[in-house]
């Protein structure tokens, strides 16, 4: 059993790495382009809080049996670091301000738990403490996709919603969530079992979909965001209004 866990671990951090790369795409866009344009820094953010929590929920000291946890969540950790730090680099002003204000939170967030996990905590009491967080914070990452679905839904398209996505979500949640019910830990198999319903969710909107990848294009831009591979990472374009017609038009409409 001990060895099965061990390998289903293994292969969950194998399509965890997957997913944390995936942005990739989008963060050489904004180096290229020196502009973060309509993308929003927030969910790199609390996927950063999200790691840092999970890898610390994974060490031995808290979380026995679980270093398989910390490996993928470390690199996780670095690899939204970089995420973080560029778009800073290359945000305006505004969203720049706004950002350091959400990692400041984070990392008060992050470092409270770990002081009062080592300072005042022990054993189960540890354990509970670092689980909750871990398992609230994981929630949320794996619900960032549920603005795409419903564009999937609205627009019947599946043009910003790419399969293969898809699919690696659904593996990861599947395989983190068998991971911990093999090893009964709750804290793990919950926040996994939830992204795995998600991921499941997204597999059936795609095959009732699929044939339809570019009907409705305005309208899924205008929800969707500029880059395929970000799901629910770009902010909704806002529609420019018309200004009202001058009295010479108005004349002219009359007659």
């Amino acid at each position: 059993m001990d060895i099965l866990r061990f390998f289903i671990g293994v292969f969950g951090n194998a399509v965890a790495l997957f997913l944390f790369l995936a942005p990739a795409i989008t963060f050489r866009r904004i180096v290229k382009s020196r502009s973060t344009e309509k993308f929003s820094g927030i969910p790199y953010v609390m996927t950063l809080l999200n790691c840092l929590l999970s890898a610390w929920y994974g060490l031995p000291f808290v979380s026995p049996h679980n270093i398989l946890v910390s490996t993928i969540n470390g690199a996780g950790t670095v690899i939204e670091s970089l995420y973080v730090l560029i778009f800073l680099i290359y945000a305006p002003k505004k969203e720049r301000t706004k950002i350091l204000a959400l990692l400041t939170f984070v990392l008060a967030v992050f470092s409270a738990v770990v002081v009062v996990s080592l300072c005042a905590l022990h054993g189960n009491r540890r354990k509970l403490l670092c689980g909750l967080a871990a398992t609230i914070f994981s929630i949320v990452m794996y619900a960032s996709p549920l603005s795409i679905m419903r564009a999937v839904i609205r627009t019947k398209s599946v043009e910003f919603m790419p399969f293969f996505l898809s699919l690696f979500v659904f593996m990861c949640g599947t395989s983190w969530f068998i991971y911990g019910l093999l090893g009964r830990d709750p804290f793990i198999a919950v926040p996994n079992g939830f992204g795995c319903g998600l991921g499941t969710m997204q597999l059936i909107l795609y095959a009732i979909y699929r044939k339809n990848k570019g009907g409705a294009k305005g309208e899924a831009k205008g929800s969707a965001g500029a880059d395929s591979m970000e799901m629910g990472h770009a902010k909704p374009q806002k529609q420019q209004k018309q200004p009202p017609p001058s009295h010479e038009e108005k004349q002219q409409m009359d007659k």
